[in-house]
């Protein structure tokens, strides 16, 4: 059954790890899809953070759309895609970079994280999306 509005929007909100898919811009090759962290708000951009001039970001500035799935299997099987078009791709600032890894990760392996982990990246490039079609379902009720 399909998730009204509210609840696909709600769901989304949620910290899950996203299956990001954009056009590989090559006959011969599928799109190119990959895990990401992602940020959103009911009713608002959804945003990503990634490293600037990595493929997903030339792909994605190329394409100037992609979509997102995230999912979830308990408890009850339940999926949100959500496809737009690239509204804004812009350096990440710090409080972006903090904002994510805070969204994913307890304190202290957030703290861990943007001390140790990513400064070993190049510089980062926040992407946001305007969410334009919408799939969603939920296989079931909680009993």
């Amino acid at each position: 059954m399909p998730l009204s509005t509210q609840e696909r929007e709600a769901f989304l909100a949620e910290p899950h790890i996203g299956a990001l898919s954009v056009a590989s811009g090559a006959a011969d090759r599928a799109p190119l899809t990959v895990p990401i962290w992602y940020g959103y708000e009911p009713g608002g951009d959804l945003w990503i953070t990634t490293e600037e001039g990595s493929r997903k970001s030339r792909l994605i500035a190329a394409a100037g759309r992609f979509s997102l799935m995230v999912d979830r299997v308990e408890p009850t099987v339940r999926y949100v895609t959500v496809e737009g078009e690239v509204v804004s791709a812009e350096p990440s600032t710090d409080e972006e970079l903090r904002a994510m890894a805070e969204r994913y990760l307890a304190p202290e392996a957030a703290a861990a994280y943007l001390k140790n982990v990513l400064p070993t990246f190049g510089p980062s490039v926040t992407i946001r999306l305007r969410p334009r079609r919408w799939l969603s379902a939920d296989m079931g009720t909680v009993v």
